[in-house]
């Protein structure tokens, strides 16, 4: 994918302006979906209907044993497909891994998705896995690092990126951007998009005592292509992201608000931990669906109201 970047005069300079080799707007809608897990496999046939689209973690499909690859195969040939990334480490002062990025981008060819994702953290630091996404520091380096990375990536992928803010169980004392600031920095100073975990987003402002409507005000609302969300629990007082709930009531408003700020393209349900049989989880996949749709609605009824 083209991308043009026009850099300030100082080398450290954050005004960095990306031009888009094409609009966002034009992404396939894919409505509403699951992150794929194992134990859905045999019940995703019977609820097709109530499933737009899976969300496949893509190291799991990387260089796959001969049975991952017939699983891929049999959901490609049914579903629409988006691979999620966990270990891209696009926040790794170290560069990419290589051999990681060869894998990723021959499943992005093989699959050829709508777009693909990843995360805006690290898990990975001076050669070590430290087998979890890691927050960044909110600064003029990390941002540099990521857009270091960043192109890396996307010279390999030739797809659409989108990508991910994560819960943040640490704040670095060195951050010199607020959460809104720093994923608009990296909107704007990279050719990406925004997969927001509405979740994530929930647990951070509860966590770390923000607004989280005035953190998605300032956004940018034709960035944000797909959502994530699930339910989380609290333990002594702090919100815990497990994927292990059923989506509480303070993130579905948090995702309407989402739904009439953007033209989202998709949605995935995301589950991780205690995950029920895919029937139960289908009342909020169309849950999700109908917010969807109200919200599409409402937008022609106000272009239309606009033009009379």
């Amino acid at each position: 994918m083209a991308v043009a970047v026009v850099v300030g005069d100082a080398v450290d300079a954050v005004g960095v302006a990306v031009e888009a080799s094409f609009s966002w707007a034009t992404l396939p809608c894919l409505g509403v979906g699951v992150g794929f897990r194992p134990p859905f496999l045999h019940d995703l046939f019977s609820h097709g209907a109530s499933i737009g689209f899976l969300e496949i973690v893509a190291d799991h499909y990387m260089d796959p044993l001969p049975m991952k690859r017939v699983e891929r195969e049999l959901l490609r040939n049914n579903f629409p497909l988006i691979p999620h990334g966990l270990a891209m480490s696009l926040g790794s002062a170290e560069g990419l891994d290589e051999t990681y990025v060869r894998q990723f981008a021959k499943l992005v060819q093989e699959l050829n998705p709508g777009w693909c994702s990843d995360h805006i953290a690290f898990t990975r630091a001076g050669g070590i896995d430290i087998g979890h996404l890691t927050p960044l520091p909110k600064t003029r380096v990390a941002l540099r690092v990521l857009r270091d990375n960043i192109r890396r990536f996307q010279e390999s992928i030739g797809t659409p990126l989108i990508l991910e803010n994560i819960t943040e169980n640490i704040r670095y004392p060195e951050d010199e951007y607020s959460d809104a600031d720093f994923l608009c920095e990296v909107c704007m100073q990279n050719d990406v998009g925004l997969l927001l975990d509405v979740t994530n987003l929930y647990i951070n402002s509860i966590n770390h005592r923000f607004c989280a409507t005035e953190v998605l005000r300032r956004l940018p609302d034709d960035r944000i292509v797909q959502l994530h969300f699930v339910g989380g629990h609290i333990e002594e007082g702090v919100w815990i992201d497990s994927h292990s709930a059923a989506t509480q009531q303070e993130i579905w408003e948090l995702l309407e608000e989402v739904l009439a700020y953007a033209k989202v393209k998709g949605i995935i349900l995301e589950r991780d931990e205690q995950i029920p049989p895919l029937v139960d989880l289908i009342p909020e996949l169309e849950r999700a669906s109908g917010l969807l749709e109200q919200s599409t609605t409402r937008r022609v009824s106000s272009l239309g109201d606009d033009r009379a």
